[in-house]
């Protein structure tokens, strides 16, 4: 199962996004707890300043003294919620707001003398110094008769005939109210920096992930031949990358360069033994029934084959570097001339002076060589030779005025081995080879029907020098 994503942006976002909202969430719940402390302190403070107050005029038979003022405003408004009752063993006495009413719980058992009752986490004040000694009020929320939650401070005080209860409450409301006032635009300011945060992520990812994007798009310009080597001065934690990059394009290159240097050498090698042979082949009596002669022409083709797809792949790992078309044009067609002076043919060619390929020149040789020579051979009296201008890829037609062939036979013609004139010359190989270096170049090689009637065949390029 993917949980993250595989971009490098998108796992940063997912990270980051996640740990703000547990900070942010846990900040909240921190803040909130320790406001709330706060309020409830307020709260407990006042509430216990009553009970010093009704401590003082309790008697010493457990008593209230009705000569001492204990209603102060709010425990004298009814409903306010805001209450207190004195129990002892003589009797009970109750706040003006409760309206002769019992609170809406018993007081709980006292705790013994000299024990201090467990505090709630939150109780964090000292006791109440009553009669000189110190009573530590116990905290509780209680749901009162008309469904409101009340906090209540319970206090038990020393009198001659025992112990008096005195609670005293105050509606709960009193804390959550502020607390909630507090919290909103706690929110909103956490909600703000959160924003604020992603947006600086956002601009931080541009800006940090910016040369990984350059780095990209040079590395393409190194494949497209562009460029040989990759420059770059920053950050410095991409150099020893780019280094290692470096390395390997140069490795790269001396390795395509050997392979053609092996390449060119076995053909030399091979080409003047076998020439030998069938001259000799040819001569002597040895070889009546041609047997010999069919092998020799066998291996030809099969090192012609070989060698072709060798130096097809060596230019596929190498960087194309720019060539202009026109020169290659002109020397193949001043050489078909000479190799093919019996045939004397109209050759049209419309091919722009500034049209660059991005194309080994030996390959683009090896390419038009091929397919010249294919349109020489079995055109009438006319050849043509155009490229339109504009597109990404150029795109170089060759064409003749012969007999053409159909759709069935265009497609055979470019399997390998294929020839489809036994009577000519040749191994088959020469459009197979042509397609695959268009194709490791980055083009294509098609055959289509000729405006001349005969066949066309059609190199696709991608244009250099940034020729559009």
């Amino acid at each position: 199962m993917q949980v993250l994503p595989r971009s490098l942006t998108g796992r940063l976002l997912v990270t980051t996004c996640v740990t703000l909202l547990v900070g942010f969430g846990l900040s909240s719940i921190i803040i909130g707890h320790e406001l709330g402390w706060l309020v409830l302190h307020d709260m407990d403070e006042r509430l216990d300043a009553q009970i010093e107050i009704l401590a003082s005029a309790v008697d010493a038979n457990g008593t209230l003294d009705p000569g001492f003022r204990v209603d102060a405003p709010p425990f004298n408004r009814p409903g306010s919620g805001w209450a207190w009752e004195v129990i002892g063993d003589a009797g009970a006495a109750r706040s003006a707001s409760l309206n002769g009413a019992d609170l809406p719980m018993p007081p709980p058992p006292p705790p013994p003398p000299n024990q201090h009752p467990p505090r709630m986490p939150h109780f964090r004040r000292d006791g109440v110094m009553v009669r000189g000694e110190l009573v530590f009020p116990r905290p509780m929320d209680v749901r009162g008769r008309d469904g409101r939650l009340l906090h209540y401070r319970v206090a038990s005080v020393p009198t001659s005939l025992g112990r008096s209860v005195i609670i005293v409450a105050g509606p709960r409301e009193i804390v959550e109210r502020p607390l909630r006032r507090a919290m909103t635009p706690l929110l909103v300011c956490l909600g703000g920096m959160a924003f604020c945060l992603l947006v600086a992520l956002f601009a931080q990812l541009r800006v940090g992930l910016g040369p990984l994007v350059r780095l990209q798009a040079m590395v393409a310009e190194v494949r497209a031949g562009k460029l040989r080597q990759i420059h770059v001065s920053e950050p410095t934690e991409l150099l020893p990358l780019v280094d290692e990059l470096n390395e390997l394009i140069q490795a790269n290159e001396q390795a395509v360069a050997r392979a053609r240097t092996h390449v060119a050498n076995l053909a030399h090698g091979l080409k003047t033994p076998l020439a030998a042979l069938k001259l000799d082949l040819a001569e002597s009596a040895c070889d009546a029934d041609g047997r010999l002669a069919a092998l020799v022409e066998r291996m030809e083709s099969q090192i012609r084959r070989h060698l072709g797809r060798a130096r097809a792949t060596s230019a596929g790992t190498a960087a194309h570097p720019v060539e202009i078309v026109v020169p290659h044009i002109e020397d193949l067609v001043s050489a078909l001339r000479r190799l093919h002076a019996e045939r004397s043919l109209d050759i049209e060619q419309s091919i722009p002076d500034d049209l660059l390929v991005r194309c080994d020149g030996q390959d683009l040789d090896e390419m038009l060589g091929n397919l010249l020579d294919n349109a020489w051979r079995h055109a009438r009296s006319r050849v043509r030779i155009s490229a339109p201008r504009g597109g990404r890829l150029a795109q170089i037609l060759i064409e003749d005025d012969g007999d053409g062939l159909g759709e069935a036979e265009m497609l055979q013609a470019m399997q390998e081995g294929r020839r489809l004139d036994e009577t000519e010359a040749g191994y088959g190989f020469g459009l197979s080879i042509s397609r695959e270096l268009c194709e490791l170049h980055g083009g294509s090689l098609e055959l289509r029907r000729s405006g001349l009637g005969g066949l066309a065949a059609v190199i696709t390029l991608p244009r250099g020098g940034g020729m559009e």
